[in-house]
């Protein structure tokens, strides 16, 4: 089989400077690696380490956040795409890579989100831009964010808090096109501060 031309390197962790190939998948709009400058800047946000993260990349394409993810220590990375070309080549690359600590689902994300148990510490998703589907994924992230996840998000209009109800911004950048931007969840008051009516809208 003829190997794949397209190629992108992990920056970090335990797999630094290993590559991930796939496909030419041009015109297929979910497919979008994550350049490496946004993915250096991302994981400063987060931190370089991911050491005990449960981390989820949706949309996940060539899987590019995932095995960085899962190259940084994540206890466990979950990747979701429902292409099959996309998934064959993320397949042959985690075989490569050998990383037991990475799940690749081969499913539609919204399901996927619908349907699972788990809550994730760090969430990527990357959804196709000619879809305007945010308003749908919204609720869907909410119902998987554990507490204090943090919620990474590309998309091709910049993404305010309104977009995200119950999360705040606390990141946001521009390359090209795509605007990238991260969430985390904002604290309820506890039981404490409502009784001492020490909340914000006080």
């Amino acid at each position: 089989m003829t190997p794949y031309k397209n190629q992108i390197r992990i920056i970090g962790g335990t797999h630094k400077r290993r590559l991930i190939r796939f496909p030419d998948m041009l015109g297929v709009d979910s497919f979008r690696p994550t350049p490496d400058r946004v993915r250096e800047t991302l994981f400063n946000w987060l931190g370089q380490n991911l050491d005990g993260k449960r981390c989820l990349d949706v949309f996940s394409g060539s899987g590019a956040l995932a095995f960085e993810a899962a190259s940084r220590g994540a206890l466990k990375v979950i990747a979701v795409e429902s292409s099959k070309a996309a998934m064959q080549a993320m397949t042959k690359n985690a075989n490569v890579l050998d990383m037991a600590n990475l799940k690749l689902v081969n499913a539609d994300a919204f399901g996927f989100l619908a349907a699972t148990p788990e809550k994730f510490d760090v969430i990527f998703i990357d959804p196709p831009f000619a879809q305007d589907w945010w308003a749908r994924l919204a609720p869907l992230i909410a119902r998987v964010a554990a507490p204090g996840a943090l919620v990474y998000c590309e998309y091709v209009k910049e993404l305010k808090e309104k977009d995200l109800p119950g999360f705040a911004r606390t990141r946001q950048g521009r390359a090209g096109v795509v605007n990238y931007h991260l969430f985390q969840p904002i604290a309820a008051p506890t039981a404490a501060a409502i009784a001492s009516g020490d909340t914000e809208e006080n």
